[in-house]
């Protein structure tokens, strides 16, 4: 594509940003200086529109983008906005109150998203079994139920009840835990091992059979992989874009939000390359029919390195990229910095 045809894609996708109504050659001539007449701006439409970048929506209308015209512009020409210092401090104020409970926390991020992007949001919280165990109880509820609890060093609480065989005595049960605060914690949890939780617990002085009991025990706590769980907010600002006035349009919408875990598909599967930090998704890229007037904007977050989870934006394919990818990817640092801090 050449310099001239970059312009006039350019000046397309910021006016539809800014207006969400089709785009005519007269105002790109008029708002953006390009420096050229209508009619050499018109022919330039056209050609934009034989390589599919833009469509005419009706005849006699201007033009607007097509998926293909948006991620060449992502891709391509936009340049990310820069964020404003009361936008910055605001979120590096939401993110220090300190909160005991981690879903807690995740709520609190996914409000502050949506209330500065004024798109829908989506936060997955980290796994069961990221971060370090920080606390084991153990419970006998009665003869042949456990309940464990575990506090991790992300501020995760998880909680299971477990069948045992065989009843296990309050004894066995406060022998685990001391060997637990002993061993176990301040170890990774995504580290643990069936063979290090064994050696641990081979110091039970009792018969195999009830080293076997507890070691399964810790097994099914600590070992089993935890989900993530989901968070959603801003439904409401959908409502605000001129796209979904339409209620069927906002059906597929509202339905997704409403099963988590097509929520955490979305999440999880982060446009073409899920290990990128963050990722754009337009349209049809989405694959699914309720989303065709949508774009994801998702951002992971990392504690100390290690992907914990993700942050995403639901939008219409007009959202306002350069604010919005630069909100995302300031807020994914800074939870990241805050969660490894916490840690």
């Amino acid at each position: 594509m050449d310099e001239r045809k970059k312009k006039v894609l350019h000046a397309i996708i910021d006016d539809y940003i800014a207006n969400a109504e089709p785009v005519g050659s007269r105002a790109v001539a008029k708002k953006y200086g390009l420096g050229v007449s209508p009619a050499t701006i018109r022919n330039e439409m056209s050609d934009l529109e034989e390589l599919g970048f833009i469509e005419q929506p009706h005849t006699s209308a201007g033009r607007v983008p097509s998926d293909k015209g948006y991620r060449y512009f992502v891709d391509h020409l936009m340049s990310r906005e820069a964020l404003t210092a009361l936008e910055t401090d605001a979120v590096r104020r939401a993110l220090s109150v300190q909160m005991a409970e981690m879903d807690d926390f995740m709520r609190s991020c996914c409000s502050l998203i949506a209330k500065l992007t004024n798109y829908t949001t989506m936060v997955s919280s980290p796994r069961h079994g990221q971060g370090a165990l920080q606390k084991l109880h153990l419970v006998a509820v009665n003869d042949y139920q456990v309940l464990v609890v575990m506090i991790s060093s992300t501020g995760l609480v998880r909680h299971k009840l477990i069948n045992v065989n065989q009843p296990i005595s309050l004894d066995m049960l406060a022998r685990i835990e001391m060997l637990a605060a002993a061993r176990l914690i301040g170890q990774e949890i995504g580290h643990l091992s069936y063979q290090y939780i064994q050696a641990v617990l081979s110091e039970i002085e009792q018969r195999q059979r009830r080293q076997d009991e507890a070691t399964e025990l810790l097994k099914q706590i600590l070992l089993q992989p935890g989900e993530h769980k989901v968070f959603t907010g801003g439904a409401l600002n959908m409502l605000s874009q001129p796209e979904f006035r339409d209620p069927e349009r906002l059906k597929g919408i509202f339905e997704l939000l409403e099963e988590d875990s097509r929520v955490k598909e979305l999440l999880q599967s982060g446009g073409e390359d899920s290990s990128a930090p963050l990722s754009v998704t337009i349209g049809a890229e989405l694959d699914d029919a309720g989303m065709q007037d949508c774009s994801l904007v998702v951002a992971h977050y990392y504690i100390n390195g290690e992907q914990a989870g993700s942050i995403g934006v639901l939008g219409p394919r007009r959202m306002s990229y350069p604010k919005t990818m630069s909100l995302m990817d300031f807020i994914a640092k800074e939870i990241s910095k805050a969660l490894s801090k916490r840690q």
